[in-house]
């Protein structure tokens, strides 16, 4: 699963879920607490799962680095309509850093890899990364680019199969001989129904199998907790769970 972005109650939605299955063990892909209303929650949700695997995303750097996304200084100074967007963006990931450190697991947070690598039993070499294998941002796997591009972003990275998010766009492709499977995103999904989406690796001896799942959780409290949290980026956080 990717991208949880500080939304506890879709994660737990997506656990349950994978109970039922059977799930043994989990990888978080990244973008795990900011910008949503539950950072803490969530983190005592993943460490709460014995074999729990998890990297950083692109939002945990701005969390601990202080980068930050578009857009820029340079870019206000050359579009002042872009002010507004800048300072909520500054305010939202301040709110995060807040309370990852108030809750004392920004240590955490700061020594998170940033890939998993396992090798099947039938042979096949897995990686799991946030974005692509070179870059926990930018352009990811989607459906939108070409092989072409993709096959660049793939290259050189030394596997079979690559799991990421980062785009929360849900993707399955093959370029290059190489299966790259997006899992969408826990909370932020591009369905216009805003399920969750995550993935279930089967692992036999002689083969694997890749399941895509859909889950459904409660967008209204989700709202009612960005409301509760007084949430700097509240609109934002909405315009997410909102249905078309």
């Amino acid at each position: 699963m990717s991208d949880i972005h500080g939304n506890n109650v879709a994660l737990r939605a997506v656990l349950r879920d994978g109970e039922q299955l059977g799930v043994e063990q989990w990888w978080a892909l990244g973008d795990l607490v900011a910008l949503g209303p539950d950072p803490v929650g969530v983190l005592e949700t993943l460490s709460s799962l014995s074999g729990l695997k998890a990297i950083a995303g692109n939002t945990e750097r701005y969390v601990i680095t202080g980068d930050r996304p578009f857009p820029s200084f340079a870019d206000v100074t050359a579009d002042v309509g872009l002010l507004e967007r800048l300072v909520e963006v500054a305010a939202s990931f301040a709110w995060t850093r807040g309370a990852i450190t108030q809750g004392g697991w920004f240590s955490w947070i700061e020594a998170l890899p940033a890939q998993i690598r396992v090798t099947l039993p039938d042979g096949t070499r897995v990686l799991a990364v946030h974005a692509s294998p070179m870059c926990d941002d930018g352009a990811g796997i989607d459906t939108r680019i070409s092989d072409d591009e993709l096959g660049k972003l793939l290259d050189g990275c030394d596997a079979d199969v690559v799991f990421a998010g980062h785009t929360h766009d849900v993707t399955d492709r093959v370029v290059n001989g190489v299966r790259a499977v997006n899992l969408g995103s826990v909370s932020n999904p591009t369905r216009t129904d805003r399920c969750a989406t995550y993935a279930v690796l089967t692992v036999e001896p002689d083969s694997h199998s890749i399941e895509h799942r859909v889950v459904e959780f409660d967008r209204h409290t989700v709202l009612s907790e960005i409301d509760a949290a007084r949430h700097p980026a509240a609109d934002y956080l909405r315009r997410f769970l909102a249905t078309t």
